[in-house]
C-alpha cells in the first residue's frame, strides 16, 4: 500500500524558513519522479516541484524559483521541500506525490498524501 506522510508545515513570518518532510512507504521510491504540489484557500492545485529517480534533475515553476528546493534521499524512502524567503502568496497547503508510472514524467499528482499546512504571516 502506497503512503506518503507529509510533516514539518507551520506558521513562519514573511521571510522566513521552512523544511517540509514527506516519508513514503509501499514503492520503490528511487524509481519514481516526486512532485510537491500545493493549494492555496480557494483555488486549484498549484505544482511546485519536480526531481528525477535518482536525483540530478529538479524543475520549479518561477513563482518559487531560488526560493524553494527540491532534494531526496533514497535510502531513507524521503522526499524534501526547504523553502526559504516564504511569502505570504505561499500559504497553502502542501502534498507531496509520486508520478503513476516508474521512470516516467508525466504531471500526474492523483497519488499524494494527506498534506501539511504552510502559513505565512506576521
Amino acid at each position: 500500500q502506497v503512503q506518503l506522510v507529509e510533516s514539518g508545515g507551520g506558521l513562519v513570518q514573511p521571510g522566513g524558513s521552512l523544511r517540509l518532510s514527506c516519508t513514503t512507504s509501499g514503492f520503490t521510491f528511487n524509481n519514481y519522479w516526486m512532485y510537491w504540489v500545493r493549494q492555496a484557500p480557494g483555488k486549484g492545485l498549484e505544482w511546485v516541484s519536480s526531481i528525477s529517480p535518482d536525483g540530478p534533475f529538479t524543475m520549479n515553476p518561477d513563482s518559487v524559483k531560488g526560493r524553494f528546493t527540491i532534494s531526496r534521499d533514497n535510502a531513507k524512502n524521503t522526499l524534501y521541500l526547504q523553502m526559504n524567503s516564504l511569502k505570504s502568496e505561499d500559504t497553502a497547503v502542501y502534498y507531496c506525490a509520486k508520478d503513476p508510472r516508474e521512470r516516467y514524467y508525466s504531471d500526474n499528482y492523483a497519488t499524494r498524501g494527506q498534506g501539511t499546512q504552510v502559513t505565512v504571516s506576521s
